[in-house]
């Protein structure tokens, strides 16, 4: 997999798992068990109305302490209009070095996620189940380190 290049020209090679995750199925499983939580399932329209949506822009994006500097937006210079190579170059390492945000695909606030889609409807998320990310076979778990579960500290996902 070629995950690119650092700003310094340095090659990115592997990465390193962080220590509560035994193996890359482990780390995997975890993040799609976090991602698809009850308390994730209930706020990720929330997240898609910042990121995506209506508070993204104007009035609301301000009210949700959303807003960010004008160049990351799209539509916000036409780089072939500019002729200047000097200031098409800074922009460009504008955009590069900082992001753009996305584009906007919502005027209105995103719908929740219905009820029953959470990782109680999805066997594959829940360890030591038939078809679960890193099982050798059905309900044995392949070997590592140990590594943390969803579940270990304290339960609690952080408050958006």
């Amino acid at each position: 997999l070629d995950l690119g290049v650092r700003a310094s020209g340095e090659r990115v090679g592997d990465v390193h798992l962080p220590p509560w995750a035994c193996s890359p199925a482990e780390f995997v499983r975890l993040q799609r068990a976090a991602l698809e939580s009850d308390h994730v399932s209930a706020h990720l329209h929330r997240w898609l109305d910042l990121i995506f949506g209506y508070r993204q822009t104007g009035e609301e994006a301000v009210k949700a302490d959303n807003v960010f500097y004008y160049l990351t937006y799209e539509g916000a210079v036409d780089l072939d209009s500019i002729a200047d190579p000097y200031e098409r170059r800074a922009l460009e390492l504008q955009v590069s070095e900082f992001g753009q945000t996305p584009r906007k695909l919502f005027d209105t606030p995103h719908p929740p996620r219905s009820h029953g889609q959470g990782p109680s409807a999805n066997p594959a998320l829940r360890p030591g189940e038939a078809g679960a990310a890193g099982e050798d076979a059905p309900g044995r778990r392949s070997g590592g380190r140990g590594g943390a579960s969803a579940s270990q500290g304290s339960g609690q996902w952080p408050a958006w």
